[in-house]
């Protein structure tokens, strides 16, 4: 490792360990742990020691009257993260929720930057019509056809995949919905057909459930409900169905239910060519099987999953982006940066910015 990545990994490593102790303190006497808690040293910023693509990321609901705003936010942004390129995409919405939008929200300003940043389409738009089917039990020729003709109106505009589509989505804190979907519904297969018709992913939000169970205490229902289903043969059948399609699980690494484990990634993975998986770990929600130790070092098992599938990972962080809000204190970004900077130089090449040129037709939407 050159020098300069030896000095990064230091600074990171007290970073990651200052945040990690911070948290579990104000944890265990019943605080969460807020920006303006945090210690100047937690407050730091550390770079990513090569430039990466961060391939998961988001604008608040004000891109809908201030796109320019956002995209501006983003950019002010992106040299201290050492960011190359971002791609951004609406969240899963649900069919009802008023602050609804998709990327056409975000498109032109995008776009004016598009050295720099892509974009994703199908949260605000064909995951609804996916939640609208499961609520009516309805998915004839008729709404079929109208999902295709949106999911290729997408492709037309220029998107790099279709995002952000959620299978089982629970509500962890009172700010977030309950969606659920099984992932081999007919319209996801129909998705994954499209996409790989096209050379486009489709990027899954999916809390794997291993088996029938009881909703995990400190979950509430609702909006959760009293017990979740297995959902682990859905989604390998979306994965079986085409092979040619892209299949990206979001959120590796930032686990609330606890079944997402290294063991389970590497099984699937194994089976599917077609998986890959984003690297996320939130400062403020770290959740189960996280990949850095309490002294902010790579867990054995993780290192491990990253070598035998160097090319099936990106960093995905869910880091949102707004104007007129200052980033300050720990960001989303910035673990998965610090997970980045320890790896061997050539994984660290292929997680940063090779596999997602892979994945991604971004050189094409140059």
């Amino acid at each position: 490792m050159a020098g300069f990545q030896k000095v990064v990994c230091a600074i990171a490593l007290a970073f990651v360990a200052q945040i990690l102790l911070t948290d579990r303190n104000l944890r265990g006497a019943g605080q969460t742990t807020t920006a303006a808690q945090q210690t100047p040293a937690a407050a730091a910023r550390i770079p990513a020691a090569l430039p990466y693509v961060d391939t998961h990321v988001h604008f608040d609901a004000k891109v809908v009257s201030d796109p320019s705003g956002e995209v501006a936010a983003a950019l002010q942004e992106m040299p201290h993260e050492n960011a190359a390129e971002l791609i951004f995409m609406p969240g899963p919405f649900l069919p009802g929720d008023a602050n609804r939008f998709d990327h056409e929200a975000f498109l032109a300003a995008v776009k004016k930057n598009h050295s720099k940043l892509a974009f994703q389409g199908g949260g605000g738009s064909l995951n609804v019509m996916i939640q609208e089917s499961v609520r009516s039990g309805s998915a004839g020729p008729e709404l079929r056809q109208k999902f295709k003709d949106r999911a290729e109106q997408i492709v037309r505009d220029g998107a790099v995949g279709f995002g952000e589509m959620s299978s089982e989505h629970l509500s962890f804190s009172p700010s977030q919905a309950y969606e659920t979907a099984p992932p081999d519904h007919p319209l996801f297969l129909l998705l994954a057909d499209i996409a790989a018709a096209h050379n486009v992913s489709i990027e899954m939000h999916f809390d794997a459930v291993p088996q029938a169970m009881a909703l995990p205490s400190g979950l509430k229902s609702p909006p959760n409900p009293p017990g979740l289903a297995e959902n682990l043969t859905a989604f390998e059948r979306l994965l079986a169905h085409n092979p040619r399609a892209k299949i990206v699980w979001a959120h590796a690494g930032s686990d609330g239910l606890g079944y997402r484990t290294p063991d389970l990634c590497s099984r699937l993975l194994k089976a599917h060519p077609n998986l890959y998986m984003e690297i996320k770990i939130d400062p403020q929600e770290l959740g189960k099987n996280p990949p850095l130790s309490a002294d902010g070092k790579i867990q054995p098992q993780w290192l491990k999953l990253l070598n035998d599938f160097p090319d099936r990972f990106v960093i995905g962080s869910d880091q949102h982006y707004a104007s007129g809000r200052a980033m300050t204190g720990p960001q989303r970004w910035q673990m998965p940066v610090l997970l980045l900077n320890q790896l061997p130089a050539n994984l660290q090449q292929k997680i940063a910015r090779e596999n997602a040129l892979h994945i991604f037709p971004i050189a094409e939407t140059k």
